[in-house]
């Protein structure tokens, strides 16, 4: 039977690996190649080198797009995974109704970015109406407002992952630690937070990978009011790409450096995570 798989292999593999060639290796390279070009039409392309790129970081907005979003990122990574451990902690626990718990946790997930945004923005615009303020009344109220709609989002998803890393954690284990009289934070700290790193590892790349490439809740939310100002990377380039003609060049060398940004932090966190697993 193995060396029936083994033989059979490419064949199986052939498809999947055509369609990954046609679908983003070839896209993603002539992407590159667009970026040191002016067009309009990927048929009237023109290379100028690095003209595009020079744009890119005499882009006063751009950078701050950057910096908001590193930001964003930073915080919301910190609360929906502090914040899902907590309730997957909670959850594992003997109490009643907890199947209902996490089904509703999880739901917000379910919801479309765009639909979310929305209904958010009503929301979060009727309670500061209160106070006589608005989300697009600075960038503040944009950046909080986007952070409570991620975590609401997200939390849910991330606690179930938790929930699968807890309850895989031998329970022979749990009580060995308690029989020698472990507190619950010695317990937490030396037994469960060490066993469910590889969840922290997974969790911790989505939130990362999810506040930078956050696109439709920006756009819904705030759309970058007021002044562009809450406006976040994935909204910029596709500003800089649609909204501006003859910048359709910049656009991609944008895209571009946001792809490299993203691949180096991601693959930065999964070693960093994943030497903390061995060393566990």
């Amino acid at each position: 039977m193995e060396k029936a798989i083994k033989r059979y292999f490419p064949i199986f593999v052939l498809p999947t690996l055509i369609a990954f060639i046609i679908g983003f290796i070839v896209p993603f390279i002539y992407g590159v190649y667009l970026s040191f070009c002016r067009f309009t039409t990927v048929t009237d392309a023109r290379f100028i080198g690095l003209v595009n790129y020079t744009k890119i970081f005499s882009d006063h907005v751009f950078m701050h797009a950057m910096w908001f979003t590193a930001l964003f990122t930073i915080v919301t990574v910190i609360l929906i995974n502090v914040l899902g451990f907590f309730a997957a902690l909670l959850l594992t626990k003997k109490i009643r109704g907890r199947n209902i718990f996490r089904t509703v946790f999880f739901m917000p997930n379910l919801i479309g970015g765009i639909i979310l945004g929305y209904v958010w923005m009503l929301l979060l615009n009727g309670v500061l109406a209160q106070f006589g303020r608005t989300l697009t009344y600075s960038s503040v109220y944009g950046f909080w407002g986007l952070v409570i709609l991620l975590c609401w989002q997200q939390i849910g998803y991330m606690m179930i992952i938790y929930i699968a890393g807890i309850q895989n954690i031998p329970g022979e284990l749990m009580e060995a630690a308690q029989i020698d009289g472990a507190t619950s934070g010695q317990i937490l700290k030396h037994v469960t937070l060490p066993m469910v790193m590889p969840s922290i590892t997974i969790c911790t790349f989505l939130t990362l990978t999810n506040g930078f490439k956050l696109f439709d809740q920006n756009l819904a939310l705030t759309n970058g009011a007021p002044s562009r100002m809450s406006e976040m990377l994935a909204l910029n380039i596709y500003n800089t790409f649609y909204g501006r003609s003859g910048y359709e060049g910049v656009g991609q060398a944008k895209a571009v450096v946001f792809f490299i940004l993203v691949a180096v932090i991601a693959i930065v966190q999964n070693r960093l995570t994943r030497q903390k697993e061995i060393q566990q």
